[in-house]
């Protein structure tokens, strides 16, 4: 059973990691894809190859979600090229980690304009369609740093934690138009970015996470199927802890 069929799903910073696997598991489920993705040219085509194996319509595009005229520029092209916005996935994000006394002011104003600016911009860009549609699934990527801080990520723990009350916000201004917005945390999730980590310091995070292992792509994806989904219907302002029992 394909729970995204017909549906059409737009994912910020999808060409790597979590978001190129929510892509993936979204197009097996039938969903069409608009994705963006900010350099990586190559890594995007071999993406949108990839996907339009599954039968379904993919178009990657070069676009800032930090920027508001690029994310409202976003959303009116998928409008014009795909019809309908019934699923935005808000997973754009980086890191700037230091110590509060050694981080910049660049380095604090970057990490909060690309992971949480960047989601007001995308929801903002969308609200339009989703309210003349009167459905729409709103998913914002917060982290498990977001819902309990980490020293050393002052920037990302506080850009983290302000997707987790904007999502709330948004599920009370838009739940009377069938919108619903819903955030995910993630745990420790094995990526590309995590294969560069020293083996030792891997495995004594796994060691402290209760089921034992990293979380994978799919992990996250899956939660993220089923947020977007109509198995979700009665579902908003929550936040869905996906770290295998680290916050327990």
């Amino acid at each position: 059973m394909k729970l995204l069929e017909g549906k059409t799903a737009i994912i910020t910073g999808a060409s790597r990691g979590i978001g190129k696997g929510i892509a993936e598991v979204f197009a097996k489920h039938g969903a069409n894809i608009a994705f963006t993705y900010s350099s990586s040219v190559e890594a995007a085509n071999a993406l949108e190859t990839e996907l339009k194996e599954q039968g379904v319509k993919v178009k990657g595009y070069q676009s800032n979600a930090a920027d508001f005229e690029q994310a409202q520029k976003l959303a009116s092209d998928v409008v014009e090229e795909f019809g309908a916005i019934d699923i935005l996935i808000n997973n754009a994000g980086i890191t700037k980690d230091n110590l509060l006394m050694r981080i910049s002011e660049e380095d604090f104003d970057k990490v909060i304009e690309v992971n949480l600016k960047s989601v007001f911009n995308m929801t903002k860009a969308v609200q339009r369609t989703m309210l003349k549609q009167r459905k729409g699934s709103i998913i914002n990527m917060s982290s498990v740093v977001g819902v309990k801080g980490n020293a050393g990520q002052t920037n990302y723990a506080a850009s983290k934690a302000g997707i987790l009350g904007f999502t709330k916000s948004v599920a009370l201004e838009l739940g009377s138009r069938n919108i619903r917005c819903n955030a995910i945390a993630p745990g420790f999730i094995e990526t590309e970015m995590t294969a560069k980590l020293d083996e030792k310091t891997v495995q004594g995070w796994r060691e402290g996470i209760p089921l034992k292992r990293g979380g994978t792509t799919e992990d996250v994806a899956n939660a993220c199927l089923y947020l977007a989904s109509d198995l979700s219907a009665y579902v908003t302002g929550q936040t869905l802890n996906v770290d295998g029992g680290m916050l327990t």
